[in-house]
C-alpha cells in the first residue's frame, strides 16, 4: 500500500510541475473515476474475508472458488459500469460549473483511468486473494514493478519532447507532451504490469496443485452471488464515502475557487502518505481475523486485530504531528511548481495551512476507524459498517459541510473541513464500538474446518 501510495504522490507531483490547473484536474478526475471503482472494489476485497476463512477453515477449493469469482465479477463490472460511466463524467464536470479548461482535462484524466479500469479491479481480486493466504509479498513485488514503469512513462508521457528545462532534464524527442492525459496513460500501464505479477502466480501449476485453479475457472453463480450479498454493503460503505469526498472536495470546497482546490489535492496527496500504509493494517486485520474466525478461534481474531490497531495508530499519530509542524513546508513543496505564479504559491500554502491542520487533528482516529472496520470485513459483519459510514458521511461530510461553507462563508474553505474532521472522528469511534462490542463472533462465510 506504500508502494500504490508513492505512486500517485509521484504523479501528483510530476503534474505540479505542469501547473495547478492541472493538480485540479488530475484531482477532481481521480476521485470522480474512483467514486464508481470505489463501490465495486468495496465489493471486491471481500475475497479476501472469503478466502481467509477459507484457508483458516481449510478449504483449499473453495479459496479457489472465490477467487475466481472476484476476477468475474472485475470483467462483468467493467464492461457494465465503467465502461459507460467514462462518457457520462464530462457532463458531471460540466454541471458543477467547473471552468471549461479544466473540464477538459478532468474529463480526459477520469476517462482514460475509467477505460483501463479492468487492471485496477482484476489487480484488486488478485491482491485480495494472495492477502487471504498470507501472501502479502508477491502483492508488494507486482506493486514495486508497476510503480517503476508507472514512473518512467509518466516522465515520457507528461513531458514528452519538451522535458524539464527547470531542473535541466532533457525531453524525449518526437513525442508530444500529454500532460494530466500521460499521468493518467501511465498509471493505467502501470497497473496492468501490476496485476501480471500476481496473475501470473495464480494460474500457475503449482497453485493449480494446492488449491485446485484450473478446476474452478468456469463461472459459479453461487461463489460470486455470495460474493456480492456479503460485498455489497462494503461497497456501499466504501463507495459512498468516496462519493461524499468527491462532492467535498469538487463541490463544497470548489465554491471557494480553483486555488483552494489546489490546496485540497494537495493536502489529500499528505493524507494518502498516511491512510494508505494504514488501509494496509486495514487488510492486514481482515486476513488475520478472516484466518481466526474461519478456524473457529474468534477471541485470537479480536488479539490480533487490537494489535493492528496499536500499530496503525503509532504509524499515523507521527504522520499527523509532521503534517501539523511543517505544514506550509509541505504544501509549498507543490504549490512551487514551474506553472505556478508567485501569488498564487503564497496564497494556496495560507489556505493549505489551514487544511493540514485539520488532517493532523483527525489521523489518530482515522486509523482506529481503517483498522476496526478491516477486523469487520474479516468476520464478514458489513452491514453495520455501511449504514453507520453511508449516515455519517451525508450529514458530516455533505451537510454540515455545506451548511458552514452557506453559513460561514468567511471561513472559506476551512468549514467544509472541519464538517470532515467530525466525519472521520465520529467513524473512527462508531467502528471501536461496535468491534469490542464482539457481535461479530458469531459470523461465518464457509463452512466449517474440515
Amino acid at each position: 500500500m506504500a508502494s500504490y501510495t508513492v505512486m500517485q504522490f509521484v504523479d501528483s507531483l510530476m503534474v505540479a510541475q505542469v501547473g495547478p490547473l492541472e493538480v485540479a484536474a488530475q484531482g477532481n478526475g481521480g476521485i470522480w473515476s474512483f467514486t464508481l471503482l470505489a463501490f465495486l472494489f468495496g465489493v471486491v476485497t471481500m475475497v479476501n474475508s472469503f478466502v481467509a476463512q477459507a484457508d483458516g477453515a481449510q478449504r483449499p477449493r473453495d479459496a479457489a472458488r472465490y477467487g475466481w469469482a472476484g476476477l468475474w465479477f472485475a470483467l462483468f463490472a467493467w464492461i457494465v459500469l465503467c465502461v459507460p460511466y467514462a462518457f457520462i463524467l464530462p457532463l458531471v464536470f460540466r454541471q458543477m460549473g467547473h471552468e471549461p479548461a479544466l473540464v477538459e482535462l478532468e474529463s480526459s484524466y477520469a476517462q482514460v483511468l475509467l477505460l483501463g479500469g479492468i487492471a485496477s479491479l482484476g489487480g484488486k481480486a488478485m491482491s485480495s486473494f494472495f492477502f487471504g493466504i498470507h501472501r502479502p509479498k508477491l502483492i508488494a513485488l507486482g506493486a514495486l514493478i508497476g510503480n517503476v514503469v508507472n514512473i518512467g512513462l509518466n516522465y515520457v508521457l507528461i513531458y514528452g519532447e519538451i522535458g524539464l528545462p527547470r531542473f535541466g532534464l532533457p525531453g524525449v524527442p518526437g513525442v508530444t507532451p500529454l500532460g494530466v492525459t500521460g499521468a493518467a496513460i501511465a498509471t493505467v500501464i502501470g497497473t496492468a504490469v501490476e496485476l501480471s505479477v500476481p496473475l501470473s502466480v495464480f494460474l500457475s501449476k503449482r497453485m493449480h496443485e494446492r488449491y485446485g485453479i484450473g478446476h474452478a475457472w468456469r463461472f459459479d453463480w453461487t461463489a460470486l452471488k455470495e460474493l456480492i450479498k456479503v460485498g455489497a454493503p462494503n461497497g456501499l460503505a466504501f463507495g459512498n464515502e468516496i462519493v461524499c469526498w468527491a462532492l467535498f472536495m469538487s463541490w463544497l470546497v470548489g465554491k471557494f475557487g480553483t486555488l483552494h482546490l489546489t490546496a485540497g489535492w494537495i493536502t489529500l496527496r499528505y493524507m494518502h502518505l498516511s491512510f494508505m500504509p494504514a488501509v494496509g493494517f486495514s487488510v492486514a486485520a481482515t486476513t488475520l481475523v478472516g484466518k481466526y474466525v474461519g478456524a473457529g478461534l474468534p477471541d485470537i481474531a479480536a488479539q490480533r486485530a487490537r494489535l493492528t490497531v496499536a500499530i496503525a495508530l503509532v504509524y499515523m499519530t507521527v504522520c499527523g504531528v509532521a503534517m501539523g509542524v511543517f505544514r506550509h513546508q509541505l504544501i509549498a513543496f507543490f504549490a512551487l511548481g514551474a506553472g505556478t505564479e508567485p501569488e498564487a504559491a503564497v496564497e494556496i500554502v495560507r489556505i493549505g495551512g489551514w487544511m493540514m491542520i485539520c488532517a493532523a487533528v483527525f489521523q489518530t482516529f482515522d486509523a482506529i476507524g481503517l483498522v476496526y472496520s478491516g477486523g469487520l470485513r474479516g468476520a464478514g459483519d458489513t452491514v453495520f459498517s455501511g449504514l453507520v459510514t453511508f449516515g455519517l458521511a451525508w450529514s458530516l461530510i455533505v451537510g454540515l459541510g455545506y451548511l458552514l461553507a452557506i453559513q460561514k462563508p468567511e471561513w472559506e474553505s476551512f468549514g467544509p473541513w472541519l464538517a470532515s474532521s467530525a466525519y472521520i472522528i465520529a467513524l473512527g469511534l462508531a467502528m471501536a464500538w461496535r468491534f469490542e462490542s464482539g457481535a461479530w463472533k458469531g459470523k461465518r462465510l464457509v463452512g466449517p474446518p474440515s
